[in-house]
């Protein structure tokens, strides 16, 4: 069984009639509710649960607390390479825009490993544009051997692999594995992929499983918001993980909650996700996912992620470039700007005067 089955069981559900029939009694008996069915958690991310976000940020808090304690997981993301087949309209590093493309070599990306290992951190994830010529498996697993002499976790957001190349990751040092599946409606996800390996939506889709089979020790997964309806992609981003935590027991499932934001394709999003949908989001997810990591990116702004730290998330990022090279070279031909460019030790004060930990390692593998 493959999620696209289980994403079968919620073809004829019509959110606009089941959000119309939602009272502010079924948000509350959800809320008093011990654990959440995915019909619950879609009745907390209803527009009549929007009156009730204080209490949900309240049993948020508390649960991220008790489930996590009151640490923060702090990472930095390393662009290796920025070569795109794909044609994705949302994106910038479409193989049509015009940009300057790059691969580090082994020795710059170890320069630039050590500069990140610099600021303390053990958990690196890296990225590269979708291009198999450019980026194969090869050349990102080479890539890998370099930074096991700098960090003790190293998770890839890298294009979709086969089982059998996963396994290798794995086998290589790699433990964790990001893919998002940018929107989980598969009619507009063909409107906005038009050409390239993501253009196949059903392979990129059965990635994050085809990953937890391998062995993967974590797997996160997103929808960006702006593609669509954000309750139907928030949705859809929830089942998925539960399928995923139900179906293999020993990963450990996370999700990510990006908002679109600008990049050289100068594309606007289609549906505009307000504040009080991203925190209505992250605190629905909580509850529903009460051991489910939470992933925010710099995408936010300073304010948001101060808040946001208290709401349920459990991994920030610090120090962020999404250019290649960028922590050595500078900024250049970003994937997307940035909106919170606080370096990691500035993340670590903020969390210090929240009263939160912010902690730079929390995994040790084999090698």
């Amino acid at each position: 069984m493959s999620f696209l089955q289980e994403m079968e069981k919620y073809k004829d559900l019509d959110l606009p009639e089941f959000f119309s029939k939602i009272k502010d009694q079924d948000v509350l008996s959800a809320l008093r509710k011990e654990k959440l069915n995915c019909y619950d958690y879609l009745t907390l991310l209803s527009p009549a649960a929007e009156s009730h976000l204080e209490a949900m940020a309240q049993r948020a808090r508390r649960m991220t607390i008790q489930n996590f304690g009151k640490v923060m997981q702090l990472f930095t993301p390393m662009y290796i390479a920025n070569y795109c087949d794909n044609l994705c309209v949302y994106c910038g590093f479409n193989h049509d825009n015009v940009l300057e493309r790059k691969q580090l070599t082994m020795a710059e990306v170890e320069a630039e490993a050590q500069k990140i290992s610099e600021t303390g951190l053990k958990h690196i994830l890296i990225l590269t544009g979708e291009s198999q010529k450019y980026s194969s498996i090869e050349y990102i697993l080479a890539a890998v051997q370099i930074l096991k002499k700098f960090f003790t976790s190293i998770s890839v957001e890298i294009y979709s692999l086969t089982e059998e190349e996963y396994v290798r990751a794995v086998q290589s040092g790699v433990d964790g594995m990001t893919m998002f599946q940018e929107v989980y409606d598969s009619s507009i996800y063909k409107e906005l992929h038009l050409a390239g390996p993501k253009s196949i939506y059903e392979f990129r889709l059965d990635a994050p499983e085809r990953a937890c089979r391998a062995g993967m020790r974590n797997v996160n997964i997103g929808a960006l918001l702006g593609l669509n309806d954000w309750r139907k992609e928030a949705f859809f981003t929830g089942v998925h993980a539960d399928y995923l935590q139900h179906a293999y027991k020993d990963v450990e499932v996370a999700v990510s909650t990006p908002r679109m934001r600008p990049c050289a394709a100068g594309f606007s999003p289609r549906v505009i996700v307000n504040d009080v949908n991203l925190v209505q989001y992250i605190t629905a997810y909580r509850i529903f996912m009460p051991r489910s990591g939470i992933t925010l990116s710099s995408r936010e702004s300073r304010m948001m992620r101060d808040h946001l730290v208290k709401l349920g998330v459990t991994k920030i990022s610090g120090g962020v470039t999404t250019a290649v090279g960028g922590h050595t070279k500078g900024e250049d031909s970003s994937q997307f700007d940035i909106s919170d460019t606080r370096s990691i030790e500035d993340m670590a004060q903020m969390l210090y005067s929240e009263g939160y930990q912010p902690v730079y390692k929390d995994w040790q593998g084999l090698y």
